[in-house]
């Protein structure tokens, strides 16, 4: 029999081909690089992360019937992650994401999760028919929230009286999705995880800084938010207590996409394990630091 997983991670499950080249890449301009393709999704690399630091992840999620979804489903459970609870759907493909970065970080990128939004409230029906929890009793432990879901879904998630008792944890998938939050974040039990340009859209208004970002956005209505900065810092927010602020480690990057994600599951295991706030933050920073400087080819950044 399967143990009840640690933590749910609901969201994107897809795969992500991303581009890369140590140049700085010009524009309409064709450049030599490395091209791989992995499973990812902000769900999947926050799971895979919490997996591989010793935690049991199950993703709700939305998996097309085609062969890329089989193969997706297979490398997912050999990740360590339980998939018994993604809803396949048959006649649709699986999601992709497609990103370019060069020596700058991230030039482009396109994400298709037109699966899992189409989806919809199905991805969540181990939450209703008692795999996992009913209406009656509700998931009470950590959930991983990602913004790819729909706005439509993230507002019904906010009020619903199955996520009431759940510690949600919650994360953007793009700048450009960071607003379909503003529902939820209102969730007396949520975590926000953005990056500044992410809280600024959602305050509409420009910050200075992690700190003053992570503030406004508990002054918007948040319970707690964690803002990151780049390279620059990170801070934590929470409502009625003290903020927390810590410089990023200086490393030279050698990969983007994924780094938010992987700061916010160092930060949920940190938690996990009793971690109070000013060294989950600490824990988050240097996970992310590492991640970003980890090359490829095995190569350390400096």
């Amino acid at each position: 029999m399967n143990p009840s997983p640690d933590i749910l991670c609901i969201g994107s499950v897809l795969w992500d081909i991303i581009g890369r080249t140590e140049m700085a890449l010009a524009t309409r301009r064709d450049m030599g690089g490395l091209i791989t393709r992995l499973p990812g999704g902000v769900a999947m690399n926050i799971a895979m992360t919490l997996a591989r630091f010793g935690m049991a992840p199950a993703v709700l999620t939305a998996i097309g019937g085609d062969p890329e979804g089989d193969e997706l489903l297979q490398a997912v459970a050999q990740l360590g992650v339980d998939t018994r609870f993604a809803h396949r759907i048959a006649e649709r493909p699986t999601d992709r994401y497609m990103a370019i970065e060069d020596a700058t970080g991230l030039v482009a990128a396109i994400a298709d999760a037109h699966t899992l939004e189409a989806a919809g409230a199905d991805i969540l029906q181990a939450l209703h028919d008692g795999r996992l929890a009913t209406a009656q009793q509700p998931w009470a432990g950590q959930i991983a929230l990602d913004g790819n879901l729909t706005a439509e879904l993230l507002a019904e998630i906010a009020g619903s009286p199955i996520f009431s008792a759940a510690d949600l944890r919650i994360a953007p998938a793009s700048p450009g999705k960071a607003e379909r939050l503003l529902p939820v974040m209102a969730h007396p039990r949520a975590t926000l995880y953005v990056n500044r340009q992410e809280a600024e859209l959602l305050c509409e208004t420009a910050f200075d800084g992690s700190r003053a970002a992570a503030e406004g956005l508990v002054a918007k209505g948040a319970a707690r938010a964690l803002v990151t900065d780049g390279g620059t810092d990170a801070s934590d927010a929470a409502r009625g207590a003290e903020t927390f602020t810590r410089p990023a480690h200086v490393v030279r990057p050698r990969r983007i996409t994924g780094a938010g994600d992987t700061f916010m599951a160092a930060h949920i295991y940190a938690e996990s394990r009793g971690a109070e706030r000013a060294d989950a933050l600490k824990q988050a920073q240097a996970a992310a630091a590492a991640y970003v400087a980890f090359a490829d080819d095995g190569e350390n950044g400096d």
